[in-house]
């Protein structure tokens, strides 16, 4: 049985992640900041751990990621907050996160990124999306300095739509949309995949089922 950590895990696709967890026999522990949040964790058969990543420690969230075999870090800020909040959330805390794993010794760590945020800003971006980009684009960066196992997916934008199983992935790829629950998928089959430690791949809907999509994808 393996026990993975969510951060982030009352957005979308964190639940989406520890639902199919709980699905497939796995356990999942959610990190949250809202104490609120708990029970909707449980329904979804994961444990919960209250934790504010812009106010925590990397000692204090170590302590919730030890006994651990895996993190993913999912968390952002989210639509309506702003530049300051990419900054703290979406960089800080997946900074903070990988601390946190090292110190527990937690060498798997998956990072949901976002498509393009190696792309070059317009200088008339707007302020809040330019920090959005900036901070995942950073976030990414200190990550691959780091010598954990990790793994970056970039997915394009995101829906509510049903999964369909299946993806396009590589180094770069087209714009396009994906399933909250094809990127919990993925993030799965990373996990179950040891040599896609230290890969790093956009991902979008597409035609190849994941099990297939994995083991093809480019660096």
């Amino acid at each position: 049985m393996t026990r993975v950590a969510v951060v982030g895990a009352h957005g979308q696709v964190g639940q989406r992640i520890l639902n199919q967890l709980y699905v497939r026999g796995d356990e999942g522990v959610g990190i949250v900041r809202n104490p609120e949040h708990g029970e909707d964790l449980h329904r979804l058969g994961a444990e919960s751990v209250v934790l504010d990543i812009e106010s925590a420690t990397a000692d204090e969230l170590a302590e919730a990621l030890r006994g651990c075999d895996a993190v993913v870090f999912a968390a952002g800020a989210g639509a309506g907050s702003g530049a300051e909040r990419k900054r703290t959330v979406d960089y800080a805390g997946s900074v903070l996160t990988a601390e946190a794993a090292r110190i527990a010794g937690v060498r798997r760590f998956v990072q949901i990124s976002a498509i393009g945020v190696d792309a070059p800003l317009a200088e008339d971006a707007e302020p809040v999306w330019a920090a959005y980009v900036q901070a995942k684009r950073d976030a990414d960066e200190r990550l691959r300095a780091t010598d954990l196992d990790w793994t970056i997916l970039r997915p394009g934008g995101l829906s509510n739509d049903e999964g369909t199983g299946s993806v396009t992935i590589g180094a770069t790829v087209e714009r396009g949309p994906i399933s909250r629950e094809d990127v919990a998928a993925l993030v799965l089959a990373v996990l179950d995949r040891p040599a896609t430690a230290r890969r790093q791949w956009e991902v979008v809907g597409g035609p190849t089922p994941i099990a297939e999509a994995l083991p093809a994808a480019p660096a």
